[in-house]
């Protein structure tokens, strides 16, 4: 239909990069780019560390489940939810809400989006590393992370050295609803999916495995998620109250 959209449907997630390094030019847009996501109410409560130290690199690629990309790309970025800013400005601040936990998560989230679709529009491509909240308080302790700051994900961006296949979507049927919220689910067009998936898994270029969609979620659905999350949220000043 346009660029644009022909961009944002073209996403595949790259974890092999080549050596080049990110143009400061290039850098520069893609952060201005982060910092023209909508943000709520205007707080603005977003920070990311660029992380370019070998060492810290290393550390932060073993504390996200040895994901050995977050040491070898161009760029290693890490979106935080941050109220510590605002309570610097505002002394007597009332932060802690569960709310303020979802404008940071939210924010961050459209922040770090557009950084990868400019990223991807001058020809580079990344991945987001959710495995930085295996350890969120060995992260935040290497960050020198204040109170109400709380890592919420890294990106990795560089040029890439793969071309991997595009993974298929849920079928749009299972995810918009008109009007209201179906609640019986289309089992036919899961199935359909499923194989789709299973599919695909089987015949990519790597990393190929034997499963459908619905028993990766189910593998990932019926064990605890990180059970030690509202522990260090709350001891970090976040979902208080």
């Amino acid at each position: 239909m346009n660029q644009t959209i022909d961009l944002i449907r073209s996403h595949r997630s790259i974890r092999q990069f080549t050596a080049e390094q990110i143009a400061p030019q290039q850098l520069d847009a893609i952060l201005a780019a982060a910092q023209s996501a909508p943000t709520s109410s205007f707080l603005q409560v977003t920070s990311i560390i660029r992380v370019t130290g070998t060492d810290a690199r290393k550390q932060l690629a073993q504390l996200a489940g040895h994901q050995p990309y977050v040491e070898r790309a161009a760029e290693f970025l890490v979106f935080c939810a941050d109220y510590h800013r605002h309570s610097q400005i505002v002394s007597d601040a009332q932060t802690g809400y569960a709310e303020q936990l979802l404008i940071g998560a939210i924010d961050g989230a459209l922040m770090a989006q557009n950084a990868l679709l400019a990223a991807q529009s001058l020809g580079l491509g990344g991945v987001y590393i959710g495995g930085l909240r295996n350890y969120p308080a060995e992260v935040s302790d290497l960050l020198e992370l204040p109170d109400r700051v709380i890592p919420l994900f890294g990106l990795c961006l560089g040029h890439p050295d793969q071309q991997p296949e595009q993974k298929p979507r849920l079928p749009r049927a299972l995810v918009v609803h008109q009007e209201h919220y179906r609640r019986d689910l289309d089992r036919d067009l899961l199935a359909q999916y499923d194989q789709q998936i299973e599919a695909y898994y089987q015949a990519r270029s790597s990393n190929n495995k034997q499963q459908s969609w619905s028993s990766q979620i189910r593998a990932i659905l019926t064990k605890e998620s990180r059970p030690y999350m509202l522990g260090f949220l709350q001891s970090r000043g976040f979902n208080l109250k």
